[in-house]
């Protein structure tokens, strides 16, 4: 089901009486429309059927909307124009048809010129924002697609339904099913959250990765290198960030809570390489996982907000 803009989550905080520039989010934010100026558009995917299947902790379908009210007090620093195009909500749990309805949203964004931001929802997502990407690629780009995942978990598991767990590994079934290469980084991967059939799996599908012990504000080389050559070869890039590769202290509003994770500040950083390195390849990036029934004080949707920041400023 398609859920149009609500105006009423968009309230903040206004300065009438600053001489300078005091807009915030709230202020700049419209409704998306057919002919709307290319800009950002954030559309919201309202489910956590496939964390339900995960045998995680629900509520994630509740993300996209309290990011968007973390999001409308933020002070304002961006060039583009912000359009927010409303959020699908999964219908009983047919995780299938949802995948299929939000890769032709995602397409249709793309062909309009905008830039998708994707707030979920748990992980699942990850399978029909990919197929948006593709299917828009496929008659206008040349050259391979990448992902490049920002997560505690490689999320390849092998069940039998879709589910937070298993999209990536969709998106290999998928590339294989058409002769094409699977080109997926995951950093920030947890080696006591992913089993030993994991790290094997990985290993046979070429993914490229790091574990959380690996990268630290004191150690980022070897993540940017790799960032660095993974980006190279693509003609686009999909950019995911599962919230649970932050440390539980920082963002505990999540399915599964990380024990160590990445810290902000290293994440951050990292963002802005994969921002300078993939230019305007960079096409489509997402959030996932914010579940605000397990949130302190709206920390994770503060987090959250401002990796939304991170991710647009000076593009």
């Amino acid at each position: 089901m398609y859920e149009p803009m609500k105006p009423g989550l968009w309230q903040g905080r206004s300065d009438p009486h600053e001489s300078g520039d005091s807009r915030r989010w709230h202020h700049q934010v419209l409704p998306l429309e057919v002919e709307a100026a290319p800009g950002v558009a954030l559309l919201g995917l309202c489910t956590d059927e496939g964390v339900r299947r995960n045998q995680g902790r629900v509520g994630a379908r509740s993300g996209p909307n309290a990011i968007r009210q973390a999001l409308a007090n933020q002070a304002w620093h961006l060039s583009r124009p912000l359009y927010d195009a409303g959020n699908l909500h999964l219908e009983g749990n047919d995780l299938e048809s949802f995948a299929a309805a939000q890769a032709e949203q995602v397409e249709r964004l793309l062909a309009a010129g905008h830039f998708p931001l994707l707030l979920g929802g748990g992980h699942e997502i990850a399978f029909g924002n990919f197929l948006g990407l593709a299917n828009f690629a496929r008659t206008r780009l040349q050259g391979p697609i990448g992902v490049l995942n920002f997560d505690a978990h490689f999320d390849l598991r092998h069940d039998l339904r879709p589910s937070s767990g298993t999209p990536f590994l969709q998106i290999a079934e998928w590339c294989q099913a058409r002769g094409q290469a699977f080109n997926y980084a995951c950093l920030g991967v947890s080696e006591t959250a992913n089993t030993r059939a994991l790290f094997e799996r990985a290993d046979r599908l070429g993914v490229h990765y790091l574990r959380d012990d690996e990268i630290g504000a004191w150690q980022l080389d070897g993540a940017l290198a790799l960032i660095d050559r993974f980006i190279e070869p693509l003609a686009a890039l999909y950019l995911s960030i599962d919230l649970d590769v932050l440390p539980a202290a920082t963002l505990p509003g999540v399915s599964a809570p990380a024990s160590r994770g990445l810290s902000l500040a290293a994440l951050e950083a990292l963002i802005q390489r994969v921002k300078q390195c993939a230019g305007q390849r960079l096409r489509i990036a997402d959030l996932a996982e914010l579940n605000p029934s397990k949130d302190i004080d709206h920390r994770s949707a503060r987090v959250a907000a401002r990796l939304c920041h991170q991710i647009l400023k000076n593009r």
